[in-house]
């Protein structure tokens, strides 16, 4: 998908500077140099839509909740439909939950 947009060096590049992080904490400081306001607030609304389409949320309650467009919900929803990432990260979130909840 993004492949055209971006050198796949380049991504794989990324990709590997973003598993050498060690904690949340260098994440945080690694995302707060790499992107602007707007686009850690656009991810995060994002990753919020993904979690609530996952909880079967409707439309409009994600809408009112994160102020995400329908567009944006809908581009979400097909990459849960159609991808791998946001429901490899869901499911591993989810589970953690159940694991610490356990504990």
């Amino acid at each position: 998908m993004y492949k055209q947009k971006v050198a796949e060096k380049d991504l794989e590049e990324l990709y590997e500077a973003m598993l050498s992080l060690d904690n949340t904490e260098e994440f945080h400081s690694f995302f707060e140099d790499l992107c602007t306001v707007d686009e850690l607030k656009s991810l995060a609304q994002r990753w919020q839509v993904a979690q609530m389409l996952f909880e079967k949320n409707k439309y409009n309650d994600i809408m009112k909740e994160t102020g995400a467009s329908s567009t944006t919900i809908s581009r979400v929803k097909k990459c849960l439909d159609y991808g791998e990432g946001y429901m490899r990260a869901l499911n591993k979130k989810d589970k953690n939950n159940i694991d610490n909840k356990d504990e």
